[in-house]
């Protein structure tokens, strides 16, 4: 798996979440159960993984969703 975006923000986080889910594109929300340990304030950043073969496609949909500049450097 490879990371497609890391963000604080939940409601992008879960966007982009619908998003690959609609696409039907393999992912994974990796920290989502975080919160709890930080005390549900946002500190530590939720990733969203994607499998290396559906990466480019998950970044086309950001992009087109403009979302581009969300798009981690790391994947």
């Amino acid at each position: 798996m490879k990371e497609l975006v890391r963000s604080n923000d939940a409601v992008l986080i879960s966007f982009v979440d619908a998003l690959l889910k609609d696409a039907d594109i393999p992912h994974f929300v990796a920290d989502s159960h975080m919160s709890i340990l930080d005390g549900s304030i946002g500190v530590l950043p939720r990733r969203i993984l994607v499998d290396p073969d559906h990466l480019d496609q998950a970044r086309r949909i950001l992009r087109d969703a403009d979302l581009g500049h969300e798009i981690s450097a790391a994947g």
